[in-house]
């Protein structure tokens, strides 16, 4: 599937196995489904969403035993910030918490958690927003459901108080984690490091 207008994204095969540390901490195995994201004239980035046997899932930048050449940013990146998808309390849905990437003085990619929706949109574009809670079933809401919070609403984003944004999506939905994945964590370092033009793709 094509992101933006310079990214394709697709979905591998086969399942790779492998052993490694939840984001809880604990040694497991995982089934892993990967996903390549190529751009062309640069090598293949491989996300892998990884179904552990103790029953968390996360997605993250897979690095390979050798890394081919890239920049700093990039290469920081593999094995680095996964994001967790996880049931939601009280809910039927999976949650994925939407925490965008950005690049500091060193070249190490970091997540900025807490926003406004206004500066969410800043940082990732109103367009793409949209483009993913048009998916079926997928909604942009407050993590956490406090009474204090503000509603998530992209046709009036409030810029009153910051709030940590999440996807909530369907059960059965394996896309759109991945796309969100892309968006919110791969794409700032592309556009940091100039492989991505910063008004698009």
């Amino acid at each position: 599937m094509q992101v933006l207008s310079a990214l394709e994204l697709i979905r591998g095969t086969d399942r790779v196995t492998k052993t490694g540390t939840t984001l809880s901490g604990e040694t497991s195995v995982a089934s892993a489904v990967e996903w390549e994201l190529r751009l062309p004239g640069h090598p293949t980035l491989r996300i892998h969403d990884n179904h552990w046997r103790n029953g968390e899932r996360d997605l993250g930048l897979h690095k390979p035993p050798v890394m081919p050449e890239m920049p700093a940013a990039l290469s920081n990146l593999h094995g680095r910030l996964r994001s967790g998808i996880a049931p939601t309390p009280g809910r039927r849905e999976l949650r994925v918490m939407l925490y965008p990437t950005y690049v500091d003085k060193h070249d190490r990619p970091r997540v900025k958690k807490s926003l406004t929706t206004e500066d969410l949109a800043d940082r990732m574009g109103l367009f793409v927003l949209r483009e993913l809670t048009a998916r079926e079933g997928v909604t942009l809401e407050p993590a956490h459901d406090r009474p204090d919070l503000p509603p998530v609403d992209l046709d009036d984003p409030q810029d009153e108080k910051s709030l940590q944004h999440a996807l909530f999506l369907p059960t059965e939905d394996d896309e759109t984690p991945v796309l969100g994945f892309v968006h919110f964590r791969a794409v700032p370092v592309l556009r940091h490091i100039g492989w991505l033009s910063p008004d698009g793709g």
